[in-house]
């Protein structure tokens, strides 16, 4: 009686040790789940994007005038000579084809 009590004390910290690991896994999953739930169902804003900008398969939004040759096709930065814009009735603006685009 008194190994098998020997025996059972010995073991009780890494059975515990073992159910409190699962305890934490379940909880920690169970947290994921109601994570990943609550970004799939939430609706996105819709984009406030100023009229100049532009969306190009493959690139993504750029702003200006893409028929300028000094566009500076960025998301960032409208032109090289006026970054700051705007493109209307600019003094610098040179026409290009859009097939370079």
């Amino acid at each position: 009686m008194v190994a098998f009590f020997i025996v059972l004390l010995g073991l009780s910290p890494s059975l515990l040790s073992i159910w409190v690991m699962r305890q934490a896994d379940a909880r920690a999953q169970e947290r994921l789940r109601l994570a990943m739930e609550s970004i799939a169902n939430r609706e996105l804003p819709p984009l406030n994007l100023p009229p100049d900008h532009q969306y190009i398969e493959g690139i993504g939004y750029m702003i200006g005038d893409l028929t300028c040759e000094f566009n500076a096709r960025s998301r960032h930065i409208r032109c090289a000579i006026n970054p700051s814009g705007p493109c209307d009735g600019c003094l610098h603006y040179r026409s290009r084809l859009l097939d370079e685009v």
